[in-house]
């Protein structure tokens, strides 16, 4: 992977003691020379990136209802070999969402995670880089229905906390802290 890469995952401000382990992990991996993106499906390597993009609207996010997964998730999916998890995020929102965002238009990640998946493809390690993306709520979207039972818009306080991402809460809590009040 690019020394770039690197760079703009040492430069993710951790918002806490889990995120500061989780890059200061990440970045030795990086290091190593290990595979980085998933070569095979569902899960070769076992340890491979991925780009979350949540779509935001001020104060409310849109999430998707994971078929293999269970589960409310941000949108994302998995880095290919020698592409950039920007490029990642380009790619799927238009596959998942028919959001055609222009080349070069998403910016750093906000915050890093490592994360043991659940569902049907349970066990293996996503280390998921997250790209807030804006997007106006009333504007319109087309969810891939082969990955998604549905996408719904939810006001913070409405998220289904018992469903969704492990990680979802601290990523709200750093985009409040980025962008405002919001969180109960």
């Amino acid at each position: 992977m690019s020394d770039a890469l690197i760079q703009e995952v040492a430069a993710i401000a951790p918002l806490d003691d889990a995120e500061r382990l989780h890059c200061t992990e990440t970045l030795a991996w990086m290091a190593s020379g290990a595979d980085l993106c998933r070569i095979r499906k569902p899960a070769t390597p076992a340890k491979h990136l991925v780009a979350y993009f949540p779509v935001m609207d001020g104060q409310r996010i849109l999430l998707v209802d994971h078929r293999n997964a269970g589960l409310w998730l941000p949108t994302g999916g998995h880095v290919e070999p020698g592409e950039h998890p920007r490029d990642t995020v380009t790619r799927e929102l238009l596959e998942e969402l028919g959001i055609d965002l222009a080349a070069g238009s998403v910016g750093p990640p906000m915050m890093l995670t490592v994360t043991t998946t659940v569902g049907t493809t349970a066990g293996h390690i996503d280390v998921s880089l997250w790209y807030p993306v804006p997007w106006r709520r009333t504007a319109p979207v087309a969810c891939d229905e082969s990955e998604f039972r549905e996408a719904r818009w939810f006001a913070f306080p409405e998220i289904p906390w018992n469903r969704t991402d492990p990680h979802l809460r601290r990523f709200m809590e750093k985009w409040r802290a980025a962008t405002g009040p919001g969180l109960p």
